[in-house]
C-alpha cells in the first residue's frame, strides 16, 4: 500500500490501544501503530481524517494505492462498503524514549449514543464499542507544523479567548494545556452533562466556564454576550463546534466587541441535521 499523499500528510495504519470514557458524552481512544514514529504534531488543534470501518468488516476498505489519486478512488467505492471518514482533532500524544510518536489520544463525542435523542453516527457508535485491536486509518501530518493547525495566535496577543461544544472540548482543552504561564484565557465549553466537565491541567492565567445544556445553562453566544472581557489591546479568538454557534459568535466578536476580523479563527466541526457527508457535499 502507498501511503504517501499531499506533503506534508500521509496515512496510518493504526490499532486501539486502549478506550477511557470520559463522561456520559465523550470517550478517549488510544491508538498506537508502527508507522506511527513518522507522526509529527505540534498539537493543539492539529485536524485529522479518521477511516473507520462498517460493522462487520474486520479493517477499514480503503483504495489499494493511497497515493495523490486516494480521494477519488475512495469515493468511487460502494457506498455501504468504502470506510466512513470522519474529521476530528488530536488531543494528545505520547513519544517513546528516542523521540518517536508512540501513541496518540483523539477523544469521540458521542452524539446520540448517550441521551438517544437522536440517531448515533457511524463514528458514534465505532467508538462506543471501540475495543482493543480494532484497526482505522488515519489521514495526519508528517510535518509538525501543517496548515491542519489553526489556532495561531499573533505575536502580542493580550488575551485568549475559546469558545467551543463538545466537540470542540478536546481541541480546547488540548490548547489550553500547551499555553504558557503568564498568558491570560477566558474560555467557554459547553457539554451535554454535568459528568463532561473535565479537570484542565493549565499553567495559563485561565478562568473556564462550563455551560452545562442539561442542566439550563445558557448557550454559548448567549454567555459570551452578557460576560465582561479583561481589558486587552490584542484579544485572539478561537471559536470551534456546530457551525450555526460558530457563525453567531464570530459575529458577536467582530460586529458587537469590534474585534479585528483577522484576530478571530473560527472552525465548524459540525452542523445541525447534517452527517459529515452531507456537509461535505454542500461545501
Amino acid at each position: 500500500m502507498t501511503t504517501a499523499v499531499a506533503a506534508p500528510f500521509r496515512f496510518f495504519s493504526l490499532q486501539v490501544v486502549r478506550t477511557r470514557r470520559l463522561g456520559p458524552s465523550l470517550v478517549r481512544v488510544t491508538f498506537a501503530g508502527a508507522d506511527l514514529h513518522a507522526f509529527h504534531s505540534d498539537g493543539r488543534d492539529q485536524s485529522l481524517s479518521l477511516f473507520l470501518p462498517h460493522p462487520g468488516q474486520p479493517e477499514p476498505v480503503v483504495p489499494l494505492e493511497l497515493g495523490d489519486g486516494w480521494w477519488q478512488g475512495w469515493r468511487e467505492l460502494p457506498d455501504g462498503i468504502r470506510a466512513v471518514m470522519r474529521s476530528y482533532t488530536l488531543r494528545a500524544l505520547r513519544r517513546d524514549a528516542l523521540g518517536h510518536t508512540a501513541e496518540i489520544d483523539i477523544d469521540f463525542a458521542l452524539h446520540g449514543v448517550a441521551s438517544g435523542a437522536a440517531p448515533a453516527g457511524p463514528a458514534s457508535r465505532w467508538a462506543s464499542r471501540a475495543t482493543a485491536g480494532d484497526r482505522v486509518l488515519l489521514l495526519g501530518p508528517a510535518l509538525a507544523d501543517n496548515r491542519a493547525i489553526r489556532f495561531r495566535p499573533p505575536e502580542g496577543t493580550g488575551l485568549v479567548v475559546l469558545c467551543g461544544d463538545e466537540t470542540a472540548v478536546p481541541a480546547a482543552t488540548a490548547i489550553l494545556e500547551s499555553l504558557p504561564a503568564g498568558t491570560r484565557v477566558r474560555a467557554w465549553l459547553e457539554v451535554p452533562h454535568a459528568g463532561d466537565i473535565q479537570d484542565v491541567s493549565t499553567e495559563a492565567d485561565a478562568e473556564i466556564t462550563w455551560l452545562v445544556r442539561h442542566d439550563g445553562s445558557p448557550m454559548a453566544v448567549d454567555a459570551v454576550r452578557a460576560a465582561r472581557l479583561p481589558d486587552a489591546e490584542r484579544p485572539y479568538v478561537w471559536i470551534a463546534g456546530e457551525s450555526g454557534q460558530v457563525k453567531a459568535l464570530r459575529r458577536h466578536f467582530v460586529t458587537e466587541r469590534a474585534v479585528d476580523r483577522r484576530r478571530v479563527t473560527f472552525v465548524g466541526y459540525w452542523r445541525q441535521g447534517m452527517t459529515e457527508e452531507q456537509l461535505r457535499a454542500a461545501e
